[in-house]
């Protein structure tokens, strides 16, 4: 039977508190949540708490929330909790040295890829858009640069062509739920082997912007697709129609050419809307128009003036 070890848990959104909650039912104790302060969400703008203070509170766990590390205060705080290890999943601060060193066996971070592949703030979207035919989970000792530190415990999981950016998300918060628990299991009975990462296999997920979901349909319809499912459910891909924002949250790939222009309508029916790409053709099959929910064309279609909008021979806007 592992050690049981006195954790604090610093994390915010939900991929965290799937992590969160798999400690709350492991041997360790969670002493203390760390999260991001409360900022105001949605069209009220009213105060929202994150996901993983909700559990924290539901739990009966003290929670911090500082704006930084930078204050004496903060740090002693840290100190006070007299934690064996910090976990750390999706916290949105960067950490400074003096919290990697307060914890006695440091900070450990669940990383939503196959280190060194994807370090940084969207690797799960990455993946996808890049045509990786797999993901997974690191649990990784934490150092000061961004996701540079030894690998302690990988799992793979395989990127299906249905995955979207919202499923490997939901496969992938389990997976390193039940890993971080399997690795704190390892790190109490001093089971873990460190392995240091290769630099040189390195790549860098940048964060998503909804600037760049704008779809260019000069690229190959195969890359407009995983940009597709990789942005569902956010920023949710668009392309601009005789000045419509059409949001594009399904589409499939149509291997022949066509010698319209890219973004040309050249069809549409029941089956979707098919269009013009660089390289092939994209047959879009699920959109959203302004002020409307995401639904089916063949649905979106029933309607005259959306027949009318989506015209064979209309053009989506190129960037």
């Amino acid at each position: 039977m592992p050690n049981s070890l006195k954790v604090i848990f610093a994390g915010t959104p939900d991929f965290a508190a799937s992590s969160l909650a798999a400690v709350l039912e492991s041997q360790h104790q969670v002493v203390a949540v760390y999260t991001q302060p409360d900022r105001k969400a949605g069209r009220g703008k009213k105060i929202s708490m994150s996901p993983v203070k909700q559990l924290a509170l539901k739990h009966d766990i003290a929670v911090e929330q500082p704006v930084n590390f930078k204050t004496a205060e903060a740090l002693n705080q840290l100190a006070d909790y007299k934690a064996d290890v910090m976990i750390v999943v999706a916290y949105g601060l960067l950490l400074p040295q003096a919290v990697l060193d307060t914890p006695r066996l440091g900070c450990i971070n669940v990383h939503a890829s196959l280190l060194p592949r994807w370090r940084g703030a969207a690797p799960i979207q990455r993946a996808i858009q890049a045509g990786d035919t797999e993901s997974g989970i690191t649990i990784m000792q934490m150092e000061a640069g961004l996701d540079t530190g030894p690998m302690l415990l990988t799992a793979s999981l395989p990127i299906t062509d249905q995955d979207t950016g919202s499923s490997l998300h939901d496969k992938l918060a389990e997976q390193g739920a039940q890993l971080l628990v399997e690795a704190l299991d390892k790190l109490s009975d001093n089971q873990l082997n460190p392995t240091v990462q290769d630099d040189s296999l390195a790549t860098y997920a940048h964060k998503l912007s909804k600037a760049e979901a704008q779809l260019d349909w000069k690229f190959s319809a195969q890359e407009l697709e995983r940009t597709i499912r990789a942005f569902n459910s956010w920023p949710v891909a668009y392309s601009l129609l005789a000045e419509a924002t059409v949001r594009v949250w399904q589409a499939y790939v149509i291997e022949s050419n066509s010698n319209s222009q890219p973004g040309t309508i050249l069809q549409a029916n029941s089956d979707g809307i098919l269009v013009a790409c660089g390289e092939g053709s994209l047959l879009l099959t699920e959109l959203q128009l302004p002020g409307s929910r995401a639904m089916a064309v063949k649905d979106l279609l029933n309607a005259p003036k959306n027949q009318q909008l989506f015209a064979p021979g209309r053009q989506f806007a190129s960037l």
